[in-house]
């Protein structure tokens, strides 16, 4: 079987982007569409840096690049082809040495003045007036005062505004001052009538795209073709030539921009039409004498609809009469199938009133155009647009300041007080605080905790205007998962710890406890002949021995101690046995009664649950701890009002849960999240070691225990249980034992 190969993509480099978002819209837009017309895949990329580019075209890893008018002029030896940039006509600009209009400059007084570049590879920006100012006997460095790069021309006009500079440049294309101010109206708006052009420089060639000879000349051919022709014959895609501010291509080589050859037009990509009050046409005209496959010479005189045919002439004039009607136009999107294939039309109605006096009728003028493949685009384009809205994830754009400028649905729903809060907003201040700082190469996003969730923040810089891009992952689950984790090693260290300390305990407690054994024993044999012979010395005794017996006491409790840290580094028994949960649960409680009795009321909910397999001494020593700590945990004097509530049930995947919940103080999250360490206790008597203890005995048992907890509301402790798997030489050990339900 024959399979085809997929044609590798083309890699179309363009220079450093002016207007971030702008900039990779149009980008998106216009590898789409050479990728149409070119029947194989065009991905289209911004280089960081006009070095980086020229980088790549050296070393030969990009097929088409937008590069300078010296970048284009330094590789068109070794290129295919090189298609200059078409503005009003030209292929080649000027630039126009800019100052403020209070402050008018000449070529002789810039001497001391501060300049505002473009960048150092920029033509129009920096290297035109650098070449100009030198031809006229000026070196720049002796000349200004003071020189900076602002990265755009926005941006260097701005400085010049504000008075952080006094001259800046600016391309032209004709030397003349009408044209320089309609190129400043496009960066700095109505504040182009404060600044004055006042000298120009020589022309230089236009910048442009480089056909690298990376590419196959049947492919170079076909761009050539393509890009040459896209002004004249686009199919409505004439406004994705703003990516390069630019008109249309022509080849270097030839001496005046010129129309294409002659074609062969099969679809009607753009009509003119003027209709009287009766749809009659005054006018009509098409570039190829023909719309929508019918004859349109000689259609002065007749009715629309006569001309284009019912299918394409309706529409036309429903809209024609609709704009008359209402005296304030319209415009219609429409389909018709034309030579079997489909086309969108985009159709305007201008109402046109006549002078006053002239007795001429008001007429409607019609103007239709073939926007076929722009629909097509604009299709992808809603599609890329619905990214912020539909994605799941909180993304927003804020300014340097901290001014919200948007917020996707998603972020509006995780941080509903966003728009109160403002720049004061949590994640805002995380956002700034870490763009003002700076990223260094390697290290980790910034990650914001709110409402009890993590959030990893990932800031990316928007260049102009100038701006922060955020995208917030909830990243909760991974922060809470790396805190078991960073536990688990904790519990792990401390159990070796625990091992070796215990090991190295046990010996010398056992030396005391055996001496301070036998001193008793000796003490009341002591005590015993003192008594006999009747003297006195029998009384000073009692000192020594409150002394032995507080020594005997303290030694018994490191004895206990020493036992738990041995509990707590002590492997699972290799021999586990089928344990009913219940009965050891009832024992446990039938133990801590008296101190319960003073304390709360007790409320049992016993669930029927599988047995499970393990120590029964060892499990009765975890439920133990779990009721002394709840017990503890809530005071005499609320007594009355005070709950233990013990439940057992079956969860959702067999297991067997335990559930003691205590309506005590609570714990705050600082003290919460060390619950189960060792030594970590809130009460002076306790040794710390009971609920860690319980922790490694459960997690031993294939289990965990977790805890949760609000301050003033109370405590709950969950143990879960893996069920013992069935046991094959007996079918009804797998039942739930029965047990008791009530209130205590």
């Amino acid at each position: 079987m024959h399979v085809m190969i997929p044609a590798a993509p083309l890699r179309f480099l363009l220079s450093p982007s002016l207007g971030e978002v702008k900039e990779h819209v149009r980008a998106e837009l216009f590898s789409r569409a050479l990728t149409q017309r070119l029947g194989r895949p065009v991905v289209v990329e911004l280089a960081p840096s006009y070095e980086a580019l020229e980088r790549e075209l050296v070393e030969g890893r990009v097929d088409l690049a937008w590069g300078t008018a010296e970048q284009c002029t330094a590789f068109e030896p070794q290129a295919r082809a090189v298609l200059r940039a078409v503005r009003a006509g030209l292929w080649y600009y000027h630039a126009a040495l800019v100052c403020r209009a209070e402050r008018p400059l000449t070529v002789e007084t810039l001497k001391g003045r501060r300049a505002a570049w473009v960048a150092p590879r920029s033509t129009g920006g920096y290297l035109l007036p650098m070449r100009h100012l030198r031809a006229q006997g000026l070196n720049p460095s002796d000349t200004f005062a003071e020189e900076r790069f602002h990265g755009t021309y926005r941006k260097a006009l701005l400085a010049l505004l504000a008075g952080e500079a006094d001259v800046a440049a600016i391309y032209s294309s004709h030397p003349e001052e009408n044209t320089v101010r309609a190129y400043l109206a496009e960066h700095v708006g109505t504040d182009e009538r404060l600044l004055i052009p006042f000298e120009f420089t020589e022309p230089t060639l236009a910048d442009g795209l480089i056909l690298t000879s990376r590419l196959q000349e049947a492919d170079a051919a076909a761009l050539v073709s393509i890009l040459t022709t896209l002004a004249v014959r686009g199919a409505g895609l004439e406004p994705l030539l703003g990516l390069f501010d630019s008109e249309g291509f022509v080849l270097s080589s030839m001496p005046v921009p010129r129309p294409p050859p002659p074609r062969a037009v099969r679809h009607t990509e753009y009509l003119a039409a003027e209709l009287d009050a009766q749809e009659r046409c005054m006018r009509l005209w098409t570039p190829a004498g023909s719309a929508f496959g019918r004859d349109t010479r000689h259609a002065e005189g007749r009715r629309l609809e006569a001309v284009l045919g019912p299918e394409a002439g309706d529409a036309l004039v429903a809209l024609a009469r609709a704009a008359r009607h209402s005296g304030v136009g319209g415009r219609v999107e429409y389909r018709l199938e034309v030579e079997g294939e489909t086309r969108w039309y985009a159709a305007e109605a201008t109402v046109r009133a006549p002078a006053p006096g002239s007795g001429a009728s008001t007429t409607t003028a019609l103007l239709v155009r073939d926007v076929t493949e722009l629909r097509a685009l604009e299709e992808e384009l809603y599609r890329l647009a619905s990214f912020p809205l539909l994605h799941p994830e909180p993304m927003l754009e804020v300014g340097m300041d901290g001014a919200l400028r948007y917020a996707n649905p998603a972020a509006h729903t995780a941080f509903p007080d966003l728009l109160v809060r403002g720049a004061g907003h949590p994640l805002v201040e995380a956002t700034l605080t870490w763009a003002k700082r700076g990223a260094e190469v390697g290290e980790s996003p910034p990650t914001v905790q709110l409402g009890g969730r993590h959030w990893e923040l990932t800031v990316a810089l928007l260049l102009d205007p100038e701006g922060l891009r955020v995208f917030a992952k909830n990243v909760t689950a991974r922060k809470q998962m790396e805190a078991q984790l960073f536990k688990a090693d904790r519990m792990a260290a401390l159990g070796s710890l625990a091992a070796a300390v215990g090991h190295e305990m046990n010996n010398p407690l056992a030396y005391m406890l055996a001496n301070l054994a036998f001193a008793n024993e000796e003490l009341e044999r002591i005590r015993k002949t003192l008594r006999e012979q009747g003297n006195e010395l029998e009384e000073e005794l009692d000192d020594v021995e409150e002394a032995l017996g507080e020594a005997r006491d303290g030694a018994d409790r490191l004895k206990t101690i020493v036992q738990d840290l041995r509990m707590l580094s002590r492997a699972p028994p290799e021999q586990r046995e089928r344990v009913e949960v219940v009965p050891v649960l009832e024992h446990a409680l039938s133990l801590v009664k008296g101190e319960l009795r003073h304390r709360a009321r007790l409320e049992k909910d016993f669930r029927p649950v599988p047995q499970v397999e393990g120590d029964e001494g060892r499990l009765g020593q975890v439920f133990i701890n779990l009721l002394l700590n709840a017990v503890q945990a809530m005071s005499e004097l609320d007594a009355a009002r005070n709950v233990l509530r013990v439940a057992t049930y079956t969860g959702p995947a067999g297991e067997v849960v335990v559930e003691v919940q205590d309506t005590g103080v609570g714990m705050a999250p600082e003290v919460l999240a060390r619950l189960f360490e060792p030594f970590f206790t809130t009460r002076p008597a306790s040794t710390g070691l009971g609920l860690s203890v319980s922790y490694a005995i459960v997690s031993s048992l294939g289990g965990t225990l977790r805890a949760e907890s609000r301050e003033g509301v109370g405590t709950t402790l969950t143990v879960i249980l893996p069920a013992a798997p069935p046991n094959p030489n007996n079918n009804n050990n797998n039942n739930p034992s029965p047990s008791g339900r009530g209130t205590g």
